[in-house]
């Protein structure tokens, strides 16, 4: 069975999917691990805007693309036409730690759909600290915008865009 992209699935299975992803990558950096709340995983199910890559009952990997971003755009970023967002780029940690190509995968398809929706942009908030997610994004084209932000809890971020 070769692994297929859906936009439907469990609110459960895929907010695990993220919450595992999210701790891999934590405690393999000894970063803050991000609190993800199971509403937002379900509603934004819902609405469609989760990609989810799976295997049979195995997911493998997601993201979340939102044509019109959750949050007014930073200052950092240059103006755009129709800029989409990509957030919550996760991959099952067995295959973070075998170094599959499932996040490459994950990024690749996001770019498809943001160009799908007509954006001319893609934007994403992503951790410097992640050192191997960084350089996929890098090596896929995203350019980081403006300097590394830490906010009241201490996580660092950095804002990036890729023109389509």
């Amino acid at each position: 069975m070769s692994p297929v992209w859906n936009t439907t699935g469990s609110p459960a299975l895929v907010h695990a999917l993220l919450e595992a992803s999210d701790t891999y990558q934590g405690l393999q950096t000894g970063t803050a691990v991000p609190r993800r709340r199971f509403e937002t995983t379900a509603a934004l199910l819902e609405q469609g805007a989760v990609h989810i890559l799976s295997e049979g009952d195995r997911l493998l990997g997601m993201f979340t693309m939102t044509a019109t971003p959750r949050m007014p755009a930073h200052p950092d970023f240059p103006p755009a036409h129709k800029p989409a967002q990509l957030s919550r780029l996760a991959v099952a940690p067995e295959l973070l730690a075998a170094g599959s190509l499932t996040g490459v995968r994950c990024v690749r398809k996001a770019i498809a759909v943001a160009s799908a929706l007509g954006a001319d942009v893609l934007r994403s908030e992503a951790n410097p600290d992640l050192q191997g997610t960084r350089q996929l994004l890098d090596q896929l084209g995203f350019f980081q915008q403006g300097p590394v932000h830490t906010d009241e809890s201490g996580r660092r971020f950095v804002y990036l865009q890729k023109t389509l």
